[in-house]
This record gives structure tokens, sequence and C-alpha cells, in this order.
């Protein structure tokens, strides 16, 4: 697996990828990812964003088969957001979303002091990961968040 930065050609499989797997779990309703307004324009979004990137992890047959991005979380000072960490059914059990959030935590470390993420309880494994890597569950999100379906927010020190 490669992983590297977004381009404009992955904006379709990025918004396919992202719509089929909240579809699978049902949760293709509003205020999840599903309706963000910059889902088909991934690429043209975060490179609008200052210190915030956003990357795609491509297989042998130069096929995008997941990403993750990271950018500022609302007006609050040293704080960015883990987002959009999806993965298609056939590349997952690999180790690509630790992968993947390793390259977007290396980056969050060198722009910011915490980086925070909302998912949802019914995601077990993306809730595990987001523990080993050294999450921490919060009662309740952040002011400013987006995402009013989701039910689990963690933040994480990055040092």
């Amino acid at each position: 697996m490669q992983i590297r930065e977004i381009e404009e050609k992955d904006n379709q499989t990025m918004e396919q990828i992202i719509k089929r797997s909240l579809e699978s779990f049902n949760l293709n309703i509003p205020g999840t990812a599903y309706f963000d307004p910059q889902l088909s324009s991934l690429a043209q979004f975060y490179k609008q964003q200052s210190n915030g990137k956003y990357w795609v992890a491509v297989n042998e047959q130069d096929e995008v088969v997941g990403g993750v991005g990271i950018a500022a979380f609302g007006q609050k000072t040293g704080i960015c957001e883990l987002q959009k960490l999806y993965i298609t059914p056939e590349a997952q059990g690999m180790g690509l979303s630790k992968v993947l959030m390793k390259v977007a935590l290396d980056f969050a470390k060198e722009h910011y002091t915490h980086c925070y993420l909302e998912t949802l309880k019914i995601l077990q494994a993306a809730n595990l990961l987001y523990i080993k890597l050294g999450f921490q569950q919060l009662e309740r999100p952040l002011d400013g968040s987006e995402h009013n379906a989701m039910d689990a927010w963690y933040i994480k020190e990055l040092s």
C-alpha cells in the first residue's frame, strides 16, 4: 500500500467509499459525513485548509482503498480534528487504518497540541483503535461540533 495526498482524480472514489461505508451501517443520515457539502471535492477542500491535509491509501493496482484527513477544529487554537477515516471492506483488517492514522497524527503534531475526533459507538473496531492509539474518550462533543448524529468523542494530546 502506498499513502499519498489526495488528488482531484480521487474525489469520486473517496466519496463512494465514505458513502458506502456509512450506508453499510445505516448511517446515511443527516448529522454524519454522508451529507458534508465538501464530500464530492475533498482534494480541493483540504487544499484550502491551512494546516490541513487528506491522504489516500492506494493498492498495487493504483486503486484508492481508503483515506483520512486532518483539519483545524472550528476556531479552537491548537486543536485539530481527525476526519473521514474510511477504508473499503476489501482493505479492512490489514492495519491500514492504523497506518493512515499514524501519517495523519505525525502531520498533526507539527501544527497542533491536541487531536479531536467524533465517531459512533456502533463502530466498535474504530473505537478500539482510537483507544489503542492513546485517545481519551470524552463525555460530550467539543463546542463547535457539526456532526450531531455522533455519540462517541475522543481527544489525544499530541507530543
